[in-house]
């Protein structure tokens, strides 16, 4: 198989706007030690309740109580905010290219659960 075109592809996500914005954006806010560890424990306890939520249990009280906190926190620092919105972007389109290319090689890599 050619892997030209994969390279291509790499090339054009690193020029893209989304994939700017965000590592611009990320440099910047994950210089604070304070911010980076919000981020992570973030990030964390919203795996935690997507794990919860796909695989049908109840969330953790706790556990929502401190996202909402820890998210009410991050996203009334409009750089953090922006931040994390650029990197929903990012995210979005890396799975829309994920989407097309198991489409073209017929491969049905779906998560359970998380099947739209």
């Amino acid at each position: 198989m050619d892997y030209s075109s994969t390279y291509k592809l790499a090339q054009d996500i690193r020029d893209s706007e989304e994939y700017k914005t965000y590592h611009e954006l990320k440099k910047s806010v994950m210089s604070d030690e304070t911010t980076a560890a919000l981020i992570k424990e973030y990030r964390k306890l919203q795996m935690t309740l997507q794990m919860n939520a796909v695989s049908g249990n109840t969330a953790d009280a706790e556990d929502m109580q401190r996202f909402s906190g820890i998210s009410t926190l991050l996203f009334s620092k409009q750089e953090v905010s922006n931040f994390l919105m650029a990197e929903m972007r990012l995210q979005q389109a890396m799975a829309d290219i994920f989407k097309i290319v198991t489409e073209a090689a017929d491969m049905d890599l779906a998560i359970p659960g998380l099947e739209g």
